[in-house]
């Protein structure tokens, strides 16, 4: 199980733009969304200002990313678990090439936690549902 919490994808392949559909609860962003609605980098000084009201949960990813596609319905069942206590959104790195750069993801899946005006934890890797779960709770 262990080996499952490095699984990640680094570089970028071109795929087609997700949509929300009536499955999916968590909510697909685009670059200009993340930094209008949920965060941004200080240029001057690197940090994040979130800019929520309650936590959120971005998921940095692309669609041929193979632990990307484990971690979808895990966070898919989080959001439904957890309701409107947190935003859990998915921003696809390829639809949006210039943000892995500006938000300084190195490789995928990497997911952003957000509270408190600020960057909470971040994950880089796939994990299991026992350990995504926990890491949202700690935010509440």
């Amino acid at each position: 199980m262990s080996a499952f919490l490095f699984l990640s994808c680094g570089g970028t392949k071109a795929d087609n733009h997700e949509k929300k559909d009536s499955k999916m609860a968590t909510i697909p962003l685009t670059t200009a969304e993340f930094k209008t609605k949920v965060a941004d980098l200080n240029e001057n000084s690197q940090e994040w200002k979130y800019l929520g009201d309650k936590p959120a949960i971005i998921d940095f990813y692309a669609s041929w990313c193979g632990p990307c596609r484990m971690v979808a319905p895990i966070l898919e069942e989080l959001d439904k678990f957890f309701g409107d206590q947190v935003v859990i959104g998915k921003l696809n790195v390829d639809d949006n090439p210039d943000s892995p750069e500006k938000y300084l993801i190195r490789n995928i899946p990497t997911i952003l936690l957000f509270k408190d005006g600020k960057l909470a934890d971040k994950v880089v890797g796939a994990l299991p549902k026992p350990a995504l779960q926990a890491k949202i709770e700690a935010l509440l």
